[in-house]
C-alpha cells in the first residue's frame, strides 16, 4: 500500500514556504537604494532583528537563500558591478548578518575566505580576512580552517608575512587539544618564520610543540623531529 502524507501537512508546507518567500522579497526590497548611478552596489543589510522575524522560525533556510542572493548579486539585472568592485563594508555586513542569523553555518565564512578574499585588491581582500579572523576567536573549534586559509592568502597573496605569521599563531593556540585539527595547520606559523628568517624562534616553536606531547602520531612526531634537525643545521 502506497503510503501518502496528509494533505494538511503538505499545505502547512507550502504556506510556509510562501510566506518565508515573500517576507525574503519584503527584505531585500526596503533594503534597495533609490535608483542612482550607484544603483549597482549592494544595499545596506537588514538588521539581525529584521531578519530574525523575516526567518519566520526557519533561520537556517533564509541564511542560506540570502547567501545565494549576495553571491549572484554581482550577476544581477540591475547590478554594474562585479564582487570584485562591491563595496566591501556592506559585503561584511551581510556576511556578518547572515552568519548571526545561523551561527552554525559555514557558509558566510568559507565565502569570505575563498571568494571575496582572494580579490585581487588588498583592501578589499585585508577587509575580508579582518571579518574570518573576528568569527573565528568566536569558534575556533569550527572555523579553524577558514582562518588557515586566510594565513596562506596573507603569505602568498598580499605578500604579508607578519599578518600570515598572526593569523597562524591563533589558529595554533586556539586550536591546542582541539581534534580533527591536522599537523600542518597547527605549525604554519614554523613555516613562516622560517620564511621571515626568523630560524631560532622557529626551532624553539619546534622543540616546545615536540616536549609538550601536542604531537600523539608517531609518524608526525619523527617528521618534526627531522625538521628540527634541518634548523638546528641551517643555524
Amino acid at each position: 500500500m502506497r503510503h501518502e502524507r496528509p494533505l494538511g501537512d503538505v499545505s502547512t508546507w507550502i504556506w510556509l514556504a510562501l510566506a518565508a518567500s515573500l517576507a525574503l522579497q519584503l527584505v531585500l526590497r526596503s533594503a534597495q537604494p533609490p535608483p542612482g548611478p550607484l544603483s549597482g552596489d549592494l544595499p545596506p543589510a537588514p538588521s539581525a532583528a529584521t531578519l530574525r522575524v523575516a526567518a519566520f522560525g526557519e533561520p537556517e533556510a533564509l541564511a542560506r537563500l540570502l547567501m545565494l542572493y549576495l553571491q549572484a548579486y554581482d550577476y544581477h539585472g540591475t547590478n554594474t558591478l562585479t564582487y570584485a568592485r562591491l563595496d566591501y563594508g556592506r559585503l561584511v555586513q551581510w556576511l556578518q548578518a547572515i552568519l548571526d542569523l545561523d551561527p552554525r553555518s559555514e557558509y558566510p565564512l568559507m565565502a569570505a575566505a575563498r571568494v571575496y578574499a582572494e580579490t585581487a585588491d588588498p583592501r578589499r581582500s585585508r577587509l575580508a580576512l579582518d571579518f574570518v579572523e573576528r568569527e573565528f576567536l568566536r569558534d575556533p573549534r569550527h572555523r579553524w580552517p577558514w582562518l588557515a586559509h586566510g594565513a596562506l592568502l596573507a603569505k602568498h597573496r598580499l605578500h604579508d608575512l607578519p599578518l600570515a605569521r598572526r593569523y597562524a599563531a591563533e589558529v595554533e593556540v586556539h586550536t591546542r587539544g582541539i581534534p580533527g585539527v591536522p599537523l600542518w595547520a597547527r605549525q604554519m606559523e614554523i613555516f613562516i618564520l622560517e620564511d621571515m628568517n626568523e630560524l631560532e624562534a622557529a626551532r624553539i616553536m619546534l622543540g616546545g610543540m615536540l616536549e609538550s606531547g601536542q604531537v600523539s602520531d608517531p609518524g608526525e612526531a619523527l617528521y618534526l623531529q627531522l625538521r628540527l634537525k634541518e634548523l638546528e643545521r641551517r643555524q
